[in-house]
């Protein structure tokens, strides 16, 4: 398998590029990123292969960029929320309460990121990197709550939380998501109460 390469020049927009990764984000995340080619992807977005190519370098490239559109919105969302609950604990309780509700809506297929992770174990690759890009992010901003709560411990409290939503994500797609969304929600709380 080909590794994507590193883009020097700005992402080009266009309707077709947005049609494109619109179509393979809705496939790669409802039907697994290896299952769906984008033979499929160009013919559901209605774009022939050479547009494909002047806007992606390839698959890998393709995923890549679904990664990191699922980043963006899951950023906006997360700072969004910093906006509207400066105090951390609120902050930290929207969090796992945005996430709580993620797991029960309909058609949750868990995490993007698991997801991902688990087709792109190689850890060189760069779907993978993308992966840990995100994660090492959204812990970041965790460890930078609990800092500013006055944690004892705030990596601690952040890891803590991130094996939580794991554990929810993962829970709340193989099965009951009111149950994972009540233990998520419970587990922070006691996590803020802590400290």
């Amino acid at each position: 398998m080909s590794e994507t390469k590193e883009r020097s020049a700005p992402v080009r927009r266009s309707a077709a590029r947005d049609r494109l990764l619109g179509t393979a984000s809705r496939l790669f995340y409802s039907e697994g990123i290896r299952g769906v080619g984008v033979d499929r992807v160009m013919a559901e977005a209605d774009v022939a292969r050479g547009t494909f190519y002047r806007h992606f370098d390839g698959k890998d490239d393709l995923v890549r960029a679904y990664l990191e559109a699922t980043d963006r919105q899951i950023q906006d969302g997360v700072n969004a929320a910093a906006k509207m609950f400066p105090s951390p604990a609120d902050f930290l309780g929207a969090l796992a309460h945005g996430i709580g509700d993620e797991v029960c809506r309909a058609g949750f297929r868990g995490c993007p990121f698991i997801n991902a992770a688990a087709e792109y174990p190689d850890p060189e690759s760069v779907i993978h990197q993308a992966v840990l890009q995100h994660r090492a992010w959204f812990r970041e901003v965790l460890v930078d709550a609990f800092r500013h709560l006055g944690a004892n411990r705030p990596g601690q409290s952040a890891d803590a939380m991130v094996a939580l939503r794991d554990g929810a994500m993962v829970a709340g797609y193989l099965g009951d998501g009111p149950a994972a969304n009540a233990v998520l929600t419970h587990g922070v709380t006691a996590l803020v109460a802590a400290r």
